[in-house]
């Protein structure tokens, strides 16, 4: 039985480096009116502190109907429209910014990563280019492009974008975690193992707690027919993550391979009960007939067994 390989790795979150938002001082706004309008600015960008974006949207919506050309408050409700995931209200808003600033790299970043949420990943290339040639240093342009050239299937440029942000960030980083983690998928989907599974290893020794990178090198040792290192990677996983569905499914795989029937049975139930309440029908049919063809073999192990005598044996080594 194989791993869920193409389905394990299209359900990793990819996590996208948010962009900082920038806060223009209230004294940079002469008149009483623009004061105004620097307030709601400045309110805005304590509520995306704070976590409370759909109040940031409010506040920036309130600072741009005082001052229609206000490029800092476009800007800024970009990354508050991002964060609710409002990705085309995101993008018209970049756009209006650069249209006041067309050197505004905040701008392109934030757009960059709506274009790329909207699945319009050759536009996000494009807006990251941007960015890059007006920071050459700003690490996060690289990485967002090398996702964006990911998602289009163009794998050397995803590695290059890859190894060049690392260039620009630091090495004992959790975003050198992150950039090595998706490098890592790269090299997965391109064959190269080795380099996928030392890519996992550099994400999960920079960040211990990212069960991502436990989870994908995971799929790596599997896909090496390395199942005993498939289950120490998902043993993680489910540790880091107990909710984790498809980890109990990968995990049921390496048991039922290693030849622990009883255990992966147990574990794709565990699955299941977990796609079944979040009303994933599809990976909940998948894991039933996984089960299924698992408790099959089962049967006509022990159906053999019974027939020279050792049934108890078979049974009790699951």
């Amino acid at each position: 039985m194989n791993c869920w390989y193409r389905f394990a790795i299209n359900l990793i979150v990819i996590i996208l480096i948010s962009c900082f938002y920038v806060i223009s001082p209230v004294h940079s706004l002469p008149s009483s009116e623009q004061v105004k309008a620097g307030d709601f600015l400045q309110m805005g960008a304590k509520n995306i502190q704070l976590g409370n974006y759909r109040k940031a949207v409010k506040d920036f919506t309130q600072a741009i109907e005082l001052k229609s050309d206000f490029n800092l408050a476009y800007s800024n409700r970009c990354l508050a429209n991002l964060q609710l995931e409002e990705y085309h209200n995101a993008l018209a808003d970049c756009t209006i910014a650069l249209s006041f600033v067309p050197d505004n790299t905040e701008a392109y970043l934030n757009r960059g990563l709506a274009e790329y949420r909207l699945g319009n990943y050759q536009a996000a290339v494009l807006d990251n280019n941007q960015a890059i040639k007006l920071k050459p240093y700003d690490f996060r342009a690289y990485y967002n492009r090398g996702i964006a050239n990911a998602a289009l299937k163009n794998h050397q440029g995803a590695i290059q974008d890859y190894n060049l942000a690392l260039t620009q960030t630091s090495q004992l980083s959790t975003s050198a975690s992150d950039i090595y983690n998706d490098r890592g998928l790269v090299n997965l989907e391109l064959q190269n193992l080795q380099a996928a599974l030392l890519d996992f290893s550099k994400a999960i020794r920079l960040n211990s707690a990212d069960d991502r990178a436990y989870f994908n090198w995971g799929c790596a040792c599997a896909k090496n027919k390395d199942n005993w290192g498939a289950l120490r990677d998902f043993n993680e996983v489910v540790k880091l993550n107990p909710s984790s569905a498809i980890a109990y499914v990968n995990r049921g795989v390496a048991y039922h391979n290693l030849g622990y029937s009883q255990a992966a049975i147990k574990d794709l139930q565990t699955a299941a009960a977990y796609f079944i309440d979040r009303k994933e029908t599809i990976a909940y049919q998948r894991t039933v007939k996984l089960i299924e063809t698992v408790q099959r073999q089962v049967a006509r192990k022990v159906e053999i067994a019974n027939r020279l005598g050792i049934g108890d044996w078979v049974i009790g080594n699951g």
